[in-house]
């Protein structure tokens, strides 16, 4: 072959690669048209958010509305044509379903009571009347006043901050150490008091305060027949789970003693008239159930299913489980909305992205990260092929920016560069890390991400932020009563779901996995 014909064959060559670039370029630009069209003119977000918190509900571990979501993400997924993988990652010994709560104030003044009880805590069985007390704090108080135990409601010390008491043996064995303490206090005090009163004229000598710790006597006055406890607590009211005890429990042996959190003022009006010694009743109606184990929680992942890299993943996720005091719509119901929408754009648009995308809805987040550590744990060969995860679970705020190291950025410009197009309300910003490399982590915390970084993996999260300026505040709704749909931003959760869906996609699309250089420095011990 003469150097002509080599030239002619080389030059045609060159001619077809660049028609097939520009054609997969055409092709890829086509997919993300698509997702911003859908995106923006069919946005189901909030409708995913919806059926999540207001027909589902709130969805802690164990619980029938855990269950319920878990189906019901995994028949979205799919009804959108993705491979469903759902996983059993944990077992309960025992589960918990919330019912209805009621609660009141007998007396010439009386009102509604404003309170919550903590997940896996009893319930009143039935509506359950009683006179209230306030707590013993010595042995001689407890002897004292043990007649008036029985049928009672006790106020106890202390704020509250969120988990119940805990009523382990153990737990007992601390609070009798510190009844022993106060004992010999007592004595003391005793002494002191004696002496300041045979020596009037000498400087009198301070008694020692009694240790305080609620409820000291909380074995000794559930045995003796109390309806429950009753501790003040800041609004909005958090309201957690038995965490000391849950996995100890099994359905013949269950908490006994409703375990109130009340609103602060309240409390502080009840408080005044146990100490005026004035006579009223409480009235508390608690449908707290329990249902028999071993009950098996689940994480749901739907899965496009790479076209040339089949081995490679890009990743995003939040977790699907809430407390129940509310119906979890901030935490994470912000996260596990965008991620089916994401998921539901990318799918309905045609794409075949190069590498497999996972859109995650873990399992347990509240619970210690269970499911994100159970697919770490089970997936190590998958860890080294992972571009990045992307998790959410910081509230309903709006995606307007990333910041990645350098080795990443030229990728990211073009991952990126459709984002400005979406909505003219909603820039995006593409930075530059500038410092060190962080040192890769030792210990789980946060959210999904931690056993993810912890193994080296990218979990580059997008900068979130609430540019028309709703005043969101996170702290004030997390784990509290609070936590319902009308306190999500349905322009900033839509927004999210079409940048994490092109993202997602255009990730999936480069011809190799993202550096990860400059990501961590894993010379630091």
């Amino acid at each position: 072959m003469n150097i002509k014909v080599k030239t002619k064959v080389i030059l045609v060559f060159l001619f077809l690669l660049t028609l097939m670039t520009n054609e997969s370029k055409a092709q890829r630009d086509s997919i993300v048209s698509r997702i911003i069209e859908e995106g923006k003119s069919h946005n189901m977000t909030m409708d995913h958010l919806d059926v999540l918190t207001n027909r589902i509900g709130g969805r802690v571990c164990g619980s029938d509305a855990y269950e319920n979501a878990t189906f019901w993400a995994a028949n979205l997924f799919r009804k959108w044509g993705l491979n469903v993988i759902v996983q059993a990652v944990d077992t309960f010994p025992v589960g918990f379903n919330r019912g209805p709560w009621f609660g009141r104030m007998l007396s010439e003044d009386g009102f509604v009571l404003h309170f919550a009880t903590p997940s896996y805590t009893a319930g009143t069985k039935g509506v359950q009347r009683g006179h209230v007390v306030f707590e013993p704090k010595t042995k001689e108080e407890f002897n004292r006043m043990k007649g008036k135990l029985k049928g009672a409601w006790v106020i106890i010390s202390g704020e509250s901050d969120g988990f119940p008491i805990d009523y382990s043996t153990f737990a007992d064995e601390e609070r009798h150490k510190i009844i022993k303490e106060n004992e010999d206090i007592v004595k003391y005090n005793d002494s002191i008091k004696r002496w300041n009163e045979n020596n009037p004229r000498k400087e009198q000598k301070e008694l020692k305060p009694l240790k305080d710790a609620p409820a000291l006597f909380y074995k000794e006055m559930r045995d003796a027949g109390i309806l429950g406890i009753i501790q003040s607590a800041k609004v909005p009211i958090r309201a957690l789970y038995d965490k000391k005890n849950l996995f100890l429990m099994s359905f013949d042996s269950l908490p006994t003693c409703p375990d109130i959190k009340l609103d602060e003022e309240q409390y502080n009006i009840i408080l005044k008239k146990v100490k005026e010694r004035r006579y009223f009743q409480l009235e508390f109606d608690i449908r707290n159930h329990f249902k028999p184990g071993p009950v098996v929680v689940h994480n749901v992942i739907g899965e496009i299913k790479g076209s040339v890299y089949p081995d490679e993943y890009v990743m995003c996720g939040g977790h699907l489980d809430s407390y129940d005091v509310a119906t979890g719509a901030v935490d994470c119901g912000s996260g596990v909305a965008p991620t089916l929408e994401a998921a539901r754009l990318v799918a309905t648009s045609g794409a075949k992205p190069k590498r497999t995308l996972l859109f995650c809805l873990w399992a347990g987040e509240e619970f210690g990260l269970r499911g994100s550590e159970y697919w770490v744990r089970t997936n190590p060969e998958k860890l080294v092929k992972i571009s990045n995860y992307f998790n959410r679970d910081g509230g309903p705020t709006v995606t307007k920016g990333i910041t990645v190291p350098e080795a990443m950025y030229e990728d990211f410009k073009k991952v990126c560069e459709p984002l400005n197009s979406i909505n003219p309300d909603f820039s995006f910003v593409l930075n530059k890390r500038t410092s060190k490399p962080r040192p890769l982590p030792k210990t789980a915390g946060g959210s999904d991400h931690a056993y993810f970084a912890m193994n080296g993996v990218p979990t580059i999260s997008f900068d979130n932020g609430d540019p028309k300026g709703y005043d969101f505040n996170y702290m004030e709704i997390w784990h509290t009563e609070r936590d319902t749909y009308n306190m999500s931003i349905p322009e900033y959760m839509n927004q999210t779901s079409v940048v994490t869906a092109i993202v997602m996609y255009n990730l999936g699309n480069l011809d190799h996995l993202l550096s990860r250089e400059g990501l961590y420095d894993l010379n630091v011990k």
